[in-house]
């Protein structure tokens, strides 16, 4: 049972440019532009698939001064 089975197609697309990207730690994480780039889908569909990894337990946000950072968990 792998993510493909728990998140929907776009969050799968999101881990996977996440992991190409090496938002591994918390010291790597990244924004949602970045993101956004790397994962070629538009905005509002990557900001909707990080709630849902963030819900399921697979990303963590952290909120900074400018914009808030994101990296995986599992």
């Amino acid at each position: 049972m792998g993510i493909e089975d728990e998140v929907s197609s776009n969050a799968v697309k999101v881990y996977k440019a996440m992991k190409e990207l090496g938002m591994l730690v918390e010291e790597k994480m990244g924004t949602a532009e970045r993101i956004t780039q790397s994962a070629k889908l538009p905005k509002t569909m990557v900001m909707n698939a990080l709630q849902e990894l963030q819900t399921k337990g697979f990303a963590r946000r952290k909120v900074r001064e400018k914009a808030a950072g994101y990296f995986l968990t599992k």
